[in-house]
C-alpha cells in the first residue's frame, strides 16, 4: 500500500488513529495529543470524553519504546485533572506505570511516568496501591536520578506517600536518608525545598531521626541555618530540627558539638517571623520531655523566649507564649521565666488580638501554678484587674486559663483579697453559664476558691450566680459535676446561701446523684451533709440523723420522715394547713419574747383598731394557724411582755376591714415569725441552773434523762407501753392549737422520739454532746461518749470514749451501752 499522508485537525480523529497497527501512526497520534492536551485543562477533558486513556493504557506497556514513551507523557500531562485521576484509578495504571521505573527505561519515560504517580498519590486509595505494588523503591532509586525532573517528581510523589505512617515506616527501611540529604545540595531550590518537607514528616518517626544523627543530618541543616543565601529554606530546615529536638540523644548530641548553642544564637538575632515562629514551636515539641527541658534550660533558652515577646508579629508572640507554657514544667525555667516574663504577659493580657490575649492568660496560668513568688510577681505588676476583665473574652480558652490563673493566685490570702475586690464572684457568673465543660469546671472550681470568704458568698448569691451553680450539678461532665459538688460544699457554710440553694433544687438534685453509683462521689456526699447540716430540720427529716455536731437552734421543726422525692415544705407553709390527722410537726423556739415584737407599717384605719382606751397597742392571742394567717395580712402582734407574765387580754372589738383598707396594705413589708415557746425556755433555764453545776458528763446525761423523762410523763412501764395514751394527748395540743405544728413546751406525754428529741435541744443548750437517732414505729435515741473509770488499782489510765444509749422511757437515766442486746431492744421495742 503507498504511503498516505493525512492532515488532522480534530482531535476525534487523532484519537482514532490510536488504535492503528502502525508504530509511526501511533507515535505521531500520541505526540500531537501531548501537545494538545498541554494547552490547557479543558482540552484534557476533551480528550478524556472522547475515550482517549482507554487507548493511551494499552499502549504505555507497547513494545516499541517511542510509542510506549509518547504514550506515558499524555498520561502524564492529562494526571493533573480530578476527572482523568478518577478514571485512572478505575483503570488501574499504577502497576503499569511503576514497571516503567525500571533503570533501563528512557529518563523521559521516568520523568512523566513519576510525574503521573505524583499526581495520583494525592489519594490515599492510591497510596496503598503503590506501597502494596512495590513502588517505593524504585521511586527511592530514582532520587538519584541525574535529570533534576525526574528528582522532583520522584520526591513529590514520596512526600505525599509518607504522610501515611506504614509508608513512613517503609522508607526508612529503604535508606531514604543519603539520598534526600543529598538532594539538599541541589542546585534547584524546588527539590531543596521537596526535601526538606519529606524530611520533616519522617523525621516524627525517632528511628528516622537516629539515622539523620548517624549520616551527619543534623550539620547538613545547621548549615542551611549558617548560609543567609538559603534563608527560603530556613523555617522548613527548623521543622525538621523540630522533630530532632524531640530525641534527648539527639539532642545531647547537638549540644555536644556546638550546634544547639548556634541554633539558638541564630535564633536570637533572626528578624524573620516565621523563622522566629518554627523556632518557638519546634522549642514547644522539644519541652515535652523533663530531660530535654533540662538541657534547654542549661543553655539558656529563656533568654530567647522572651526576647521573641518582644517582637511585632501576633503569631510570634503566641508561639513564644506557647513554649514559655512548655518550658514551666521545669522548676529553674519557671523561677527565670516568671521573673521577668511576667510583666511583659500582663501587657499581652490587653491585646486586641484574641488570640495573643489567649496565649499569653494561659502562659500564666502555667507560670503561677505552685509558685508563689510568680502569683506574688502577677499582682505586683497588676495583673488581676486584666486577668478578671479576661472572664468576659470571647474565646473559651482564654476565660478557662483566666480562671485558673486568678485561682493560683488565690492561694495566697493577699492576692485573693485583692481579687475579690475587683468582683470576682460576679465575674464568674457568665462563666458558669458557659456551654464548654472546661470553663464550667474551672469556674466551679474557682467558686469553691473564693467561696471559703463570706463576703464572696454574699456577692455570689446576689449577683446570681447560684442558679447556674445548681445547673451544674445536672452535667454529664464528671470533672464538672465534681467542681460543682465542691463549690455547693463551700457555699452551703453559709445559712443564707445553703437556704438559697435549697430552694433552687440542690438538695433534691444531690440526693438524686448520690443514689446512682456511677455518678455518686465523695464530693456530692459532702456536698448534700453540708447543706442538710445548715438546714438540720430537713438533715432529719430526710436522714433521721443528727450528730453532737449539729446544734438545733430556734425554728427547728420534726415533721417525720419524708418520702424521697417529696417536697419538704417550709415550717410557714405546713402553718397554712389544715388541720388533719397526721404526724405531729414538734416545734422547737426558745427565743426570747423581747426578740418577737414586729411593728409593721399598718393602715391607719387598723392601728386605730388595735388601740387600747390608754392609747396603747393592743396583741391579740391566736391559735398557731390563724396566726399565720393573719400575719400575712400585717395585723398580727403576738407578744409576752415578760418571762412568767400572764397574757394581754383579747380585743373587745375588732371592726370589718373593708376591703379598700386590705387592697392598701403593704404586703411586701410582711414578715412571718412563729410564736415562741415559753415552756420551753422554762426548760432550759431550769436545766441550766440544776444540771450544769454537776460536775462529770455522766452526771450531766443522767441527771438532763430524768429531767427529760419527768416533763414528758414520767418513766413508764415495758408492759404497760400500749397504756401509755400520748396519741390522744398529742391531737388535743393539735386541737387546742387549731394546728397541725405543736411547741414541744405543751407536750406533757410524750413517748420515744419526743423525748429524743427535747434531749437533744437541752443537751444543746447547756453543752452536753450527743447525738438523735430517728428509729422505726415512732422510735427515737439519743446517744452519747463517755468516758468509764480507769480500772481498780490503775490510776490515771485515760481510756477511749465509749458510746452508750441514753434511757429516757423505762428507766430514765441509765446508760445502755452501745452495740449490746439491751441497746438493740432499746430500739426494736
Amino acid at each position: 500500500f503507498d504511503p498516505l499522508l493525512i492532515e488532522s485537525k480534530t482531535p476525534e480523529t487523532v484519537v482514532l488513529m490510536l488504535s492503528s497497527p502502525e508504530t509511526e501512526v501511533l507515535t505521531k497520534a500520541c505526540d500531537a495529543l501531548y501537545k494538545f492536551a498541554s494547552k490547557d485543562d479543558e482540552n484534557k477533558v476533551t480528550l478524556l470524553g472522547l475515550g482517549a486513556l482507554e487507548h493511551l493504557y494499552k499502549l504505555i506497556s507497547h513494545e516499541d519504546p517511542i510509542v510506549r514513551r509518547n504514550a506515558i507523557m499524555v498520561f502524564g500531562i492529562m494526571a493533573s485533572n480530578h476527572d482523568v485521576k478518577k478514571l485512572l484509578r478505575e483503570l488501574d495504571v499504577t502497576n503499569p506505570l511503576i514497571s516503567q521505573l525500571a533503570p533501563e527505561e528512557d529518563v523521559v519515560i521516568h520523568e512523566f511516568a513519576t510525574l503521573c504517580l505524583a499526581h495520583m498519590a494525592v489519594e490515599c486509595t492510591t497510596k496503598v496501591k503503590i506501597f502494596e505494588q512495590g513502588g517505593l523503591e524504585p521511586l527511592i532509586r530514582l532520587l538519584g536520578s541525574p535529570d533534576p525532573d525526574v528528582q522532583k517528581n520522584s520526591l513529590e510523589c514520596i512526600y505525599l506517600l509518607v504522610q501515611d505512617f506504614q509508608n513512613r515506616a517503609a522508607v526508612g527501611e529503604l535508606n531514604i536518608i543519603p539520598p534526600l540529604l543529598e538532594l539538599l545540595k541541589s542546585e534547584y531550590p524546588v527539590i531543596q525545598l521537596l526535601a526538606l518537607q519529606t524530611l520533616e514528616v519522617i523525621s516524627k518517626d525517632r528511628e528516622t531521626r537516629i539515622i539523620l544523627g548517624e549520616k551527619n543530618g543534623l550539620d547538613c541543616l545547621l548549615k542551611i541555618l549558617e548560609t543567609d543565601e538559603l534563608r527560603d529554606l530556613h523555617v522548613e530546615t527548623l521543622a525538621v530540627l523540630g522533630n530532632c529536638l524531640q530525641d534527648v540523644h539527639i539532642l545531647q548530641l547537638i549540644q555536644q558539638t556546638g550546634g544547639l548553642k548556634k541554633l539558638l544564637s541564630l535564633l536570637g538575632v533572626s528578624t524573620v517571623p516565621d523563622i522566629q515562629k518554627n523556632a518557638a514551636k519546634a522549642i514547644t515539641k522539644a519541652a515535652c520531655d523533663s530531660e530535654i527541658r533540662k538541657i534547654l534550660h542549661e543553655e539558656e533558652v529563656e533568654k530567647c523566649l522572651l526576647q521573641l515577646l518582644e517582637t511585632n508579629s501576633d503569631e510570634v508572640k503566641v508561639a513564644a507564649c506557647q513554649a514559655i507554657s512548655a518550658m514551666c514544667d521545669n522548676v529553674d525555667s519557671k523561677c527565670a521565666l516568671g521573673l521577668q516574663g511576667i510583666p511583659q504577659l500582663v501587657q499581652l493580657l490587653s491585646s486586641d488580638n484574641e488570640e495573643v490575649k489567649e496565649a499569653a492568660v494561659t502562659t500564666l496560668a502555667s507560670l503561677t501554678e505552685a509558685s508563689r513568688n510568680n502569683a506574688s510577681t502577677v499582682a505586683e505588676a497588676e495583673g488581676i484587674e486584666p486577668l478578671v476583665n479576661t472572664l468576659s473574652a470571647p474565646r473559651d480558652g482564654a476565660i478557662a486559663n483566666a480562671i485558673t490563673a486568678l485561682t493560683n493566685l488565690a492561694m495566697q490570702e493577699s492576692c485573693r483579697v485583692s481579687i475579690q475586690s475587683h468582683g470576682i464572684m460576679s465575674a464568674l457568673v457568665e462563666p458558669l453559664h458557659s456551654t464548654n465543660s472546661q470553663v464550667q469546671s474551672k469556674a466551679a472550681f474557682a467558686v469553691a476558691a473564693f467561696g471559703c470568704d463570706a463576703v464572696a458568698r454574699t456577692e455570689l448569691r446576689n449577683a446570681g450566680g447560684l442558679g447556674p451553680l445548681v445547673e451544674l450539678l445536672h452535667s454529664k461532665n464528671e470533672e464538672v459535676r465534681r467542681n460543682a459538688c465542691w463549690a455547693v460544699t463551700v457555699c452551703a457554710s453559709d445559712e443564707l446561701t445553703a437556704v438559697e440553694l435549697c430552694r433552687l433544687g440542690a438538695l433534691d438534685i444531690l440526693e438524686e446523684i448520690n443514689l446512682s453509683t456511677k455518678r455518686k462521689n465523695k464530693f456530692s456526699e459532702a456536698a448534700l451533709e453540708k447543706l442538710l447540716d445548715n438546714n438540720l430540720s430537713q438533715k432529719y427529716s430526710r436522714l433521721g440523723y443528727l450528730s453532737s455536731s449539729n446544734i438545733i437552734a430556734n425554728g427547728f421543726y420534726d415533721c417525720g420522715q419524708i418520702k424521697p422525692g417529696a417536697k419538704f415544705l417550709s415550717l410557714e407553709e405546713l402553718s397554712m394547713q389544715e388541720l388533719t390527722d397526721r404526724r405531729a410537726i414538734i416545734f422547737i423556739n426558745a427565743k426570747p419574747q423581747e426578740e418577737e415584737k414586729i411593728f409593721p407599717t399598718f393602715h391607719p384605719s387598723l392601728t386605730n383598731l388595735c388601740k387600747c382606751p390608754g392609747g396603747e397597742l393592743l396583741y391579740l392571742n391566736l391559735n398557731f394557724r390563724e396566726y399565720s394567717i393573719l400575719n400575712n395580712c400585717i395585723f398580727l402582734f403576738y407578744v409576752r411582755k415578760g418571762k412568767g407574765k400572764k397574757e394581754e387580754e383579747k380585743a373587745k372589738e375588732v371592726t370589718d376591714i373593708t376591703p379598700k383598707d386590705q387592697e392598701e396594705m403593704n404586703l411586701e413589708n410582711s414578715l412571718w415569725l412563729p410564736p415562741s415557746d415559753i415552756i420551753l425556755m422554762d426548760y432550759i433555764n431550769d436545766a441550766s441552773e440544776t444540771i450544769l453545776p454537776l460536775t462529770t458528763t455522766r452526771e450531766q446525761v443522767v441527771a438532763l434523762a430524768q429531767f427529760v423523762a419527768d416533763r414528758m410523763g414520767g418513766p413508764i412501764e415495758r408492759d404497760k407501753l400500749h397504756d401509755f395514751s400520748w396519741e390522744l394527748h398529742i391531737s388535743e395540743i393539735e386541737f387546742e392549737l387549731k394546728s397541725n405544728i405543736v411547741p414541744i413546751g405543751k407536750i406533757k406525754k410524750g413517748t420515744f422520739y419526743h423525748r429524743a428529741l427535747l434531749f437533744k435541744v437541752l443537751a444543746d443548750r447547756i453543752g452536753i454532746g450527743c447525738s438523735l437517732v430517728r428509729g422505726n414505729y415512732n422510735r427515737a435515741w439519743n446517744e452519747v461518749k463517755l468516758v468509764d473509770d480507769s480500772p481498780k488499782g490503775i490510776a490515771g489510765l485515760l481510756l477511749p470514749p465509749q458510746e452508750y444509749i441514753v434511757d429516757l422511757m423505762f428507766d430514765p437515766g441509765f446508760l445502755i451501752k452501745q452495740g449490746s442486746a439491751k441497746a438493740d431492744q432499746y430500739k426494736r421495742i
